[in-house]
């Protein structure tokens, strides 16, 4: 399906993303996961800090025509909006033309590498057109100068822009309808030249941290383009003693960028975890991209207001055997979730991914690369000593391409007709009652009675000498 067609079109691709999405909300609901039954001592999305936000629809746009092997296929084109949690707005551009954009998605602030702008060699210039087009450059008579145009309303400009992000972004055969729109797109394209990744509005280096109790435990490094952030403490931080200080014990409340910050755990505390925030307002830069939770529509930022952002940092303590230290990040170029294990304990960590066993030394740190399929849902709980686990999930969504049916798109029916030059944010690929939704259903319960291998679950055997 392509980014913005209604509920009545259906692509190979983003039909065969829902009805993985599809499956694993089902097997979700029906308690069948790996653990579901446990308590769990902390669910990580894949996530590097950063702006976390809702999107809501297209606000801005016109239409583009598609040329395809099958035919050519009219559809909307133009500027997202989202709302930031805790306050704020992002308008995106989308970055994957063939996988449908999900109304309500939660998207998270992400790095190149973690999508498909990592192995794209014309990111640059995707960023390039982001930053010197609408909604950047809003003096529109300045913006139709360029493009060698009489004049542009603003469904002009977002569309033309769209059109030639997706030109870099996807590779894609496409036309903006209206010719202004089409002319824009052409100059941008044209005049693009490659630009460095812009930097994360706020991430964490080192943002699980293990080891003993009466020590500090870190360092947790902050990277912001914000003038400062406040820390947050542990939520059990009165019950437990732990504090949040820097190197020389001064309890921390505010940190500025390339801050160092440590968990400071009372000599007697019990074995056990917590987690700290830091969080601050800033605009988000302009070329960072977003990622959805489940599979929806790669996006890259236009657009930002005054947004809060936030990075979560974990610390695992105890007084003896292994003690690790788990964090994850996608890793587009390798098709590969990376999972980075560290054991600050006097005894090895032992557990296994997919089948394969694995042992950290104490007092070392490996990274495990677990090979994903394009598209594929994991969901991976990883058990510790005392009670500890470590959960990472989503999707792995790092190509462009249909990998389903080849890039051409398949129709299952005609779209219905779109609303164009209008600001309703209403119009996004939708799962209601159609076609589409038996067809996804019909997919899902088929995965399902021949096996599903859609959702990856792996854990570790807990031993009596870990309780």
């Amino acid at each position: 399906m392509f980014a913005t067609f209604s509920a009545l079109s259906v692509y190979g691709r983003g039909a065969a993303r829902l009805a993985a999405a599809t499956l694993v909300s089902g097997l979700v609901a029906a308690g069948v996961l790996a653990g579901a039954g446990r308590a769990v001592a902390g669910e990580t999305r894949v996530r590097e800090g950063g702006a976390s936000a809702t999107l809501g629809g297209l606000k801005t746009y016109g239409t583009a025509v598609v040329h395809g092997d099958d035919g050519d296929e009219e559809v909307p084109a133009g500027l997202y909006e989202m709302s930031v949690e805790d306050g704020g707005t992002l308008q995106t551009y989308g970055v994957d033309l063939h996988n449908p954009a999900q109304p309500d998605a939660r998207y998270q602030e992400t790095p190149w590498s973690s999508t498909s702008l990592g192995g794209n060699k014309d990111a640059g210039r995707i960023r390039w057109i982001v930053e010197n087009s609408y909604p950047q450059v809003n003096d529109l008579a300045e913006l139709a100068r360029r493009a060698g145009v009489s004049a542009l309303t603003e469904q002009d400009a977002a569309a033309g822009t769209q059109v030639a992000v997706w030109r870099y972004a996807d590779g894609a055969d496409v036309d903006a309808t209206d010719p202004r729109a089409e002319k824009l797109a052409d100059y941008l394209e044209a005049s693009a030249h490659s630009l460095p990744e812009p930097d994360a509005s706020l991430t964490l280096e080192n943002p699980a941290v293990s080891g003993h109790p009466g020590g500090l435990l870190g360092p947790v490094t902050v990277h912001t383009n914000a003038t400062g952030a406040t820390v947050t403490p542990p939520a059990n931080a009165a019950l437990n003693g732990v504090r949040v200080v820097d190197r020389d014990g001064r309890q921390v409340t505010t940190v500025t960028d390339g801050g160092r910050i440590y968990f400071d755990v009372p000599k007697n505390a019990a074995n056990g975890s917590a987690s700290l925030t830091v969080q601050t307002s800033t605009t988000v830069p302009v070329g960072r991209a977003l990622t959805a939770d489940t599979a929806s529509q790669t996006q890259i930022l236009a657009g930002s207001s005054e947004s809060t952002v936030s990075a979560t940092a974990t610390a695992n303590w105890a007084k003896r055997g292994a003690i690790p230290a788990l964090s994850a990040a996608r890793n587009c170029a390798d098709g590969a979730l990376d999972i980075t294990v560290a054991d600050a304990g006097d005894k090895a960590f032992t557990f296994e991914l997919m089948g394969t066993g694995y042992t950290v030394a104490a007092g070392e740190s490996r990274t495990v690369s677990v090979k994903l399929q394009e598209d594929q849902p994991y969901d991976f709980p990883i058990d510790g000593p005392s009670g500890y686990e470590r959960r990472f999930t989503g999707v792995l969504d790092c190509a462009t391409e249909d990998t389903t049916s080849g890039t051409s798109p398949q129709t299952l029916s005609d779209p219905s007709p779109a609303t164009v030059g209008g600001t309703s944010t209403s119009n996004l690929a939708e799962t209601g009652t159609s076609d589409a939704t038996w067809f996804i259903a019909g997919t899902a319960i088929a995965l399902v009675m021949i096996g599903g291998a859609v959702l990856v679950t792996v854990g570790r055997d807990r031993t009596p000498a870990e309780h």
